[in-house]
């Protein structure tokens, strides 16, 4: 069952995929005749989707809000495009793409949160940590799947990937708001906010079981090398002369004080040089 739902969900944005390439096509190729950048439109996408979400969603117009951002979300589709088709596609590319989306993200949660707190509703403050776990579970979420490539793992897949999230809170906030139906999008942050920590539990027992399944996985780095004796190459002989050096100060200690002198070691209880 399990593989048939991830078929059909595959071919659903594979369908949509489709869809958007053939009506970003045309704006794609005119920015490009234009000289415009693939990172200069991820930039302004960026922008727009933050100042989308933290203008409008905390004065309740989260309609609105949606709507700007969904005009400049469509931006990661073009840049993308625009990348490949100019053969410009390159590791920084990909690195401020994935940079600022989590900025996208986090302003959109964080808008929401700020919408939650300015609400004089009875469970405003409840909803607005609510918001708040989703946000950083969504962040943990993301990072989780970085850290885990970063050292040879995997560690994609779960209840709520960062598309899931974007998705269920922009259609649904929109038309909570429109039709004045404020339940629907609680419900959905309520979700978003168990479905994000699930997820990271998933990704975190996936890493670990990958770790114990190969050995190899399991070190970080190849351990210092250590002499006969246990103890670090060169270090032997000067531990040897410092145990040898305490032994001739406790030697010395147990001797009894000569008199006119006293525990400081200098004469009539002057410090000695």
């Amino acid at each position: 069952m399990v593989p048939r739902l991830d078929y059909d969900r595959v071919a659903m944005l594979n369908r949509f995929r489709q869809f958007w390439t053939r009506v970003i096509t045309p704006i794609a190729n005119l920015l490009l005749r234009l000289g415009v950048s693939p990172d200069a439109v991820t930039l302004v996408g960026t922008i727009g989707v933050c100042a989308g979400a933290l203008i409008f969603f905390p004065r309740g117009q989260l309609w609105l809000g949606v709507l700007v951002i969904t005009l400049f979300v469509f931006s990661d589709l073009i840049d993308g495009f625009m990348a490949r088709s100019s053969g410009t596609s390159s590791k920084w590319g990909s690195y401020l793409d994935s940079t600022l989306d989590r900025l996208g993200d986090g302003a959109i949660f964080g808008g929401l949160v700020l919408y939650y707190a300015n609400s004089r509703e009875g469970d405003s403050t409840l909803m607005a940590s609510v918001t708040l776990w989703a946000l950083v579970m969504g962040a943990t979420t993301s990072y989780a799947r970085a850290k885990a490539e970063s050292l040879g793992l995997q560690a994609s897949g779960g209840l709520a990937e960062r598309a899931d999230r974007l998705v269920l809170v922009l259609v649904v906030g929109f038309f909570s708001d429109l039709f004045d139906v404020p339940i629907l999008l609680q419900i959905v942050l309520w979700y978003l906010a168990i479905a994000s920590t699930i997820t990271v539990v998933q990704r975190t027992l996936s890493v670990r079981k990958q770790v114990l399944a190969d050995p190899a996985n399991a070190g970080l780095g190849t351990p210092p090398a250590t002499g006969t004796n246990g103890s670090s190459p060169g270090t032997g002989g000067s531990s040897a002369a410092t145990n040898g050096s305490t032994a001739g100060a406790d030697g010395a200690s147990a001797k009894p004080e000569q008199p006119g002198t006293d525990s400081k070691g200098g004469p009539d209880g002057s410090a000695s040089s």
